[in-house]
């Protein structure tokens, strides 16, 4: 009889309405993220002249939203490889949005810091919208859907300046927190009609369900399916994760010849050891330290665009850092360094295309080092908004392929579970960043921070040329 893989389904469907309908579902929960983490640099300082918060505790506010975002990525990694990729989106879509307003009211800075944290744990299931959509996406369409996917987060970071532009100098920084947890409020009245992955439902032997995603796709698409039945290839996933016990390889439609889900997955700690496997495990490690360093190179520079320039004024004063009112410059250079994650997505997808994921991230973070160099020296204003310009592009554009590579590398069965994992060691990169970006400007020590920025990079670069898999044209297992 013949057969046809979620793969070759896909392909043959190619990207139509269905597809653009996920993507405008995802990408907005991409903006959301993207505005929820923007907010930081714009509330820290406001929040310390409110309260009279010390430099080290303005700082904490971002470590703990990071912390949360570390927690929040690896559980709900979990919860969307054991219960399906809607209920992952469904619960931390609900978390984010809650916690968000309710912080809004907090009465002190222990209490605000208490409830950015539990907002992180829900941000932290941005990377589930990812991972969903590129399920979606025929795999000779997955390096551009991926980079046009990430034009949603360059509208969340573009849209938190223009919106902290407008709302504090009109209003306060608690209504710019209850205005920036709406975006990921309104996916919430859409949820019922999202479709669960149909590769989540291969991988979980539940056939007859993936085949009906797939056939609500064709009608949508208005493109036929190929003939026969679907299959799942399961020995190729069982050989990239190393669990040599399981010998069949091609499950059919028909439910009663699958075998129990249960019996190729046995929870979070087999998922764990997976990863940990021999044919994995040096991807693993190396993924983990590339998120690290993407996530401390990228919120950084979002820190520092609003931090170089008052540092640089105290220091050459020679006062340390005191308190400046916020002014319009403020959210201009926030708002011209967020335009330039455009041509940093443009880049990337050209290169990307044209010489894979690995050599592109590399080239990407070397060049994000060569443009932050020259700022081991004071330099003018101008200058530093055009050097974190250039600079912000290319973080822009490496994480946008990190964030294809990752979900590309890993089986269906841990997917979200690996790319929870990685994300969530990135954001330890980013409790780190603001005692770099923040602490030592305000301690008069710019060299040493671009120099620590700068070592973070290069490894990162290196690490990505270790990369023992190419995953262009590669079809998802």
């Amino acid at each position: 009889m013949e057969t046809y893989t979620t793969d070759k389904a896909l392909t043959t469907m190619g990207f139509g309405k269905f597809q653009g309908l996920v993507l405008a579902y995802a990408g907005m929960g991409w903006v959301a993220e993207s505005m929820e983490l923007m907010l930081l640099s714009f509330v820290g300082p406001l929040v310390r002249g409110e309260w009279e918060v010390s430099a080290q505790d303005e700082s904490l506010l971002s470590s703990v939203v990071f912390c949360g975002m570390l927690i929040g990525s690896c559980s709900w990694g979990l919860v969307s490889d054991r219960y399906g990729r809607r209920t992952a989106l469904l619960f931390s879509t609900l978390f984010t949005t809650g916690m968000g307003f309710i912080s809004a009211f907090s009465p002190n800075y222990l209490c605000l810091m208490a409830l950015r944290f539990l907002v992180g744990v829900g941000v932290g299931g941005g990377h589930v919208f990812a991972s969903w959509f590129l399920e979606f996406v025929p795999a000779q369409n997955r390096g551009t859907w991926m980079v046009i996917f990430s034009f949603f987060w360059t509208l969340g970071t573009v849209l938190e300046a223009s919106l902290a532009w407008v709302v504090i100098s009109a209003l306060s920084w608690r209504w710019l927190l209850a205005f920036t947890a709406l975006p990921i409020f309104l996916l919430l009245p859409f949820f019922g009609i999202t479709p669960e992955s149909p590769r989540y439902l291969c991988a979980q032997n539940r056939m007859s369900d993936a085949t009906l995603v797939l056939e609500r796709i064709s009608m949508t698409n208005q493109a036929a399916l190929p003939p026969g039945i679907l299959t799942y290839n399961r020995e190729r996933e069982v050989d990239h994760i190393a669990l040599a016990r399981e010998i069949d390889h091609l499950l059919p439609v028909r439910e009663k010849d699958c075998t129990d889900a249960k019996s190729s997955k046995s929870g979070s700690v087999s998922a764990f050891h997976s990863l940990l496997s021999r044919n994995l495990r040096t991807t693993t490690f190396l993924l983990w330290f590339v998120f690290f360093a993407n996530s401390f190179a990228y919120y950084g520079l979002v820190l520092l665009t609003s931090q170089l320039s008052d540092a640089n004024r105290s220091c050459v004063s020679g006062m340390r850092y005191v308190k400046t009112e916020q002014d319009t410059s403020l959210y201009m250079d926030t708002f011209v360094t967020s335009l330039a994650e455009i041509p940093g997505l443009i880049v990337s997808a050209v290169l990307v295309e044209w010489f894979g994921r690995k050599a592109t991230m590399w080239f990407l973070l070397l060049t994000c080092c060569g443009f932050l160099g020259p700022l081991v020296l004071h330099q003018s204003e101008l200058s530093t908004t055009g050097l974190l310009f250039g600079a912000r592009a290319c973080a822009m554009g490496s994480s946008t392929v990190l964030c294809l590579y990752a979900p590309e590398v890993y089986p269906t069965s841990v997917r979200s579970t690996g790319v929870g994992l990685a994300t969530s060691v990135g954001k330890i990169g980013g409790i780190v960043c603001p005692l770099v970006a923040v602490g030592m400007l305000r301690s008069c020590h710019q060299m040493e921070a671009i120099v620590v920025f700068g070592v973070v990079l290069c490894l990162a670069a290196i690490a990505c040329m270790l990369f023992p898999v190419e995953t262009k044209g590669r079809d998802m297992n």
